[in-house]
Parts: structure tokens; C-alpha cells; sequence
């Protein structure tokens, strides 16, 4: 099968922006499932997060957009704010070869009065939470009569999190006639289920489903439930990742072990599932900013984390369900490069790993904890994290941090890292070493006319 973007039935404007934007060839999902997205199919697909399958559902519906017509032709729903984040944020890259195309997200934890002035402006996508969704369907400021495309975007954990009778009740506001596109990493039995309620004749695709083993390095450590914390400790001074996601099956275990590694001297921090929003936004932005090494979480507390480059998973306790495990693991080894894959376990848990092994269809790969030697380096991240009490309400853009802070502040460029910028608010990583010279810089600085405080 073909993986050239020019090779389906995509506009020649459209085309040359991928090219633009570094899509060279489509991934498998996409190969896979683009054709028959195009052709208006209902589609149920097996799609990790990292395998493409944003651009391919997001392909599919601007290729049938109407520009001209400022009404909400296509609705993608999401489980988590980060990953509608994530998706409007590909969607407008994607749509840049259309004019004045209006991109709006829509979730919880954020003030009505915002998304209700916004939608009385139109828009032609909405992307969001189920709850806020249903809300707003509900309020009638969310008209779907002219939906022609509805998006499912990890089924199985919007599912997990209950959101089954609100997605129906969505489905039933909806146009019968529209395509409805369902994405899911595991495919349990209530996704059929759901399936069968909000779609019509689905053509199930399954591209691609397991990351590369070439690309995942994956080491089973045998050991004893009192020596769970310093094999853990062991497993970090000998490999020393730079990011690290630490798997716990319960919120207890996650803060026992985020209190270890911290009385270890390692920048760590705990997800919680009951975290406010703005809370887990900040965390994940510091942890993409790689200002803090190490997150730890159970399954329902990572929901939304999609990190590009992820160094390590360790498993210190393994999940009872081998699908579970396989999409931890896969959250690291992208982008083309190797990933790390450790996980601890017990004697009596060899029931698991032989479920491992069967979902597999290999045998994994066990290691002696004996074989680890702490090597010498540092605990700290290597960058910090600046707060900006400005966003994108002040029209902050980027371009313009990133010249501050090598113009007017003297940073070198590759002593600046990420910069996310959202409405009231901008998460600045400067490298660890210039941080001082930064906070010196801040108090009496303007950007665009204009001291703006870290917060």
C-alpha cells in the first residue's frame, strides 16, 4: 500500500501545506484508514495515541468543509482538556491552507460566559469534553444541524470515564445523515456496544496497533514486595532517563512513591485523577518542558498525557490487564526513537506477564537487579519553567517570547525551550543555568510595551 499523501484524493493547497508542516508520508493508520474516510465511511479504529490518527480524521473533515459556511459541520470529542488541546492545536495546522477557518474548544473547568460569547461568532469545528459538549447542546448555543462529521477520539477512556449516555445523547442531537469516525486504542466490549448505537455499517480498521519492538527496549525485574522502592531507585540511578512516567495501580502507592523519589532527591511530582485543571495543565507543561523528571500516576490520572519524546515507563506495579499495560508501554519509543520499557514484578505476578506475553505474542524479556550499577549525574532537570501572567488574550505569540529572550534578555537560543502559550496565561522553559539571569531580567522587562510578571 501506498504511503504518499499524494496518492488519495486530497487538494493540491492541501497537499503542499503537509509538505509544508513535515508530513512525508503517511503513517499506517492513515494510509489505512484515510481512503475509506474520504469515501464517507462510518470508521471504527484501532489507533494508539502517536499513530497519526488526528490528522487522519482531521484530513477527512476538512476535505469536506464548506469555509463559507461558518456553521459546526464537524465535532470531535475528547476525554481530557489536554488532549482537545492537542487535537485542536494539529487541527489548526492542518487547516492552514483554509481561509479564515474558526477552530473552537470547547471543555470543562474553564467559565461558560468565554465559549458562549465565542459561539455566538461561529465556528466550523468544535473540539471538546463530552460534559461541556452536551451543556452547551443542551443550552442551545452548540446548534449541530449542520454536522456532517462526529469524532470519537479515544473511545475506550471516554468510556472508562462514564461518558457513554452523554456521547448517545450528543449522537441523538446530531443529523442521522452525518459520518461518525470512532478511534480507540483497545477495542473492550462496550466499544462495539457503542459503536453499534452512534454509527451504520462501521468499517473496522486495526493498523499499526503495537509500536515497533525494535523501537521499545522492555526488561522485566523480578522482586520482593518490601524492595519494591529501592529497585525502583536502582532502575533510575543505572538507566538516569530524562523523563520518566512511573505507573501505580492506586492514588495511595502514587503518593508514597512520589514522597520516595523526592526524599531521593528527584524532581518528581503525582498526577492525580482529582486534580483541579489548571493544576494538571501546569504539571504536564513542566513535564514537557522537561522541568520536572518524573511523573507519577495510576492509568485514570495519565489520561491526556502525550508526550513526544518520553525517555522511559517504569511499571511499578503491573496492570491486571495486559492491554492496559501494552498502552503504557507505548507511550514511549516515538518519533523514531528507542524507547524504554521497565517494569517490576512479583513472583506470585506471574500470571500477568504470561497474559503479557499472550497479548503480545512474545515472550518478554527478564533482567537481574543485580546487573545495575548507579552511574554518576545529576537529579536536577535541566530546565525550569516560567508562568507568564499574559496569553494569547494579549495577542503573545511565540515568535515573540522567543525574541525577547534572545534579544533584550541575552539568552543563546538553545538555552530556550519550550514556549505554550494559552488565553490568560504563557509557560516559558529557560535551561536551569540561565533561570538567574532571567529572574533578573523580569522585574523591570517589557513585552510589547508591557511588565508582565511570573505568576
Amino acid at each position: 500500500m501506498s504511503r504518499s499523501f499524494s496518492n488519495i484524493p486530497l487538494a493540491e493547497t492541501c497537499l503542499a501545506n503537509l509538505a509544508a508542516i513535515g508530513y512525508e508520508t503517511m503513517t499506517p493508520i492513515q494510509a489505512e484508514s484515510l481512503p475509506e474516510i474520504l469515501k464517507q465511511k462510518d470508521l471504527i479504529v484501532q489507533a494508539k495515541t502517536g499513530s497519526g490518527k488526528t490528522a487522519a480524521f482531521g484530513l477527512g473533515i476538512l476535505a469536506k468543509l464548506d469555509p463559507t459556511v461558518c456553521r459546526v459541520q464537524a465535532l470531535v470529542l475528547c476525554p481530557t482538556h489536554e488532549l482537545a488541546e492537542q487535537v485542536s492545536t494539529e487541527l489548526r495546522r492542518l487547516a492552514r491552507f483554509l481561509p479564515n477557518i474558526k477552530i473552537l474548544t470547547l471543555c470543562g473547568g474553564v467559565p461558560m460566559q468565554g465559549q458562549l460569547s465565542s459561539l455566538e461568532h461561529g465556528a466550523h469545528i468544535v473540539v471538546g469534553t463530552p460534559g461541556r459538549i452536551q451543556k452547551h447542546v443542551r443550552k442551545g448555543s452548540l446548534p449541530l444541524s449542520a454536522l456532517t462529521t462526529l469524532v470519537l477520539d479515544e473511545g475506550d477512556r471516554l468510556l472508562d470515564m462514564g461518558f457513554y449516555d452523554t456521547i448517545i445523547a450528543i449522537a441523538d442531537a446530531a443529523p442521522a445523515h452525518r459520518q461518525t469516525l470512532l478511534f480507540s486504542a483497545t477495542f473492550p466490549e462496550r466499544i462495539t456496544e457503542m459503536s453499534a448505537a452512534v454509527q451504520k455499517q462501521a468499517v473496522r480498521i486495526a493498523a499499526d496497533t503495537e509500536h515497533c519492538d525494535k523501537s521499545i527496549r522492555q526488561l522485566f525485574y523480578t522482586v520482593a514486595h518490601p524492595e519494591r522502592n529501592q529497585a525502583l531507585y536502582a532502575l533510575l540511578a543505572h538507566y538516569q532517563p530524562e523523563s520518566t512516567v512511573i505507573f501505580c495501580n492506586t492514588r495511595q502507592t502514587c503518593k508514597d512513591v512520589t514522597e520516595f523519589l523526592r526524599h531521593k532527591g528527584y524532581s518528581a511530582a503525582g498526577l492525580q485523577g482529582d486534580m483541579e485543571q489548571a493544576q494538571r495543565t501546569l504539571l504536564f507543561t513542566q513535564f514537557a518542558n522537561r522541568s520536572i523528571s518524573i511523573l507519577v500516576a495510576t492509568d485514570v490520572a495519565s489520561r491526556g498525557l502525550d508526550i513526544e519524546s518520553l525517555a522511559a515507563v517504569i511499571n511499578y506495579e503491573l496492570s491486571p490487564d495486559p492491554e492496559v499495560h501494552v498502552h503504557r508501554i507505548g507511550r514511549t519509543g516515538r518519533a523514531g526513537k528507542e524507547g524504554l520499557a521497565l517494569s517490576l514484578c512479583l513472583d506470585s505476578q506471574e500470571y500477568l506477564i504470561r497474559r503479557i506475553e499472550e497479548c503480545q505474542k512474545r515472550p518478554v524479556t527478564r533482567a537481574a537487579l543485580a546487573s545495575l550499577t548507579p552511574r554518576p549525574g545529576t537529579l536536577a532537570p535541566p530546565m525550569v519553567t516560567f508562568a507568564l501572567n499574559g496569553g494569547k488574550r494579549d495577542k503573545i505569540r511565540p515568535g515573540e517570547i522567543l525574541g525577547l529572550l534572545t534579544g533584550d534578555v541575552g539568552l543563546a537560543g538553545n538555552q530556550v525551550g519550550k514556549i505554550t502559550i494559552f488565553d490568560s496565561i504563557a509557560y516559558v522553559a529557560i535551561a536551569r543555568e540561565a533561570a538567574a539571569t532571567f529572574k533578573q531580567w523580569l522585574p523591570n522587562g517589557k513585552l510589547k510595551g508591557r511588565v508582565f510578571k511570573a505568576v
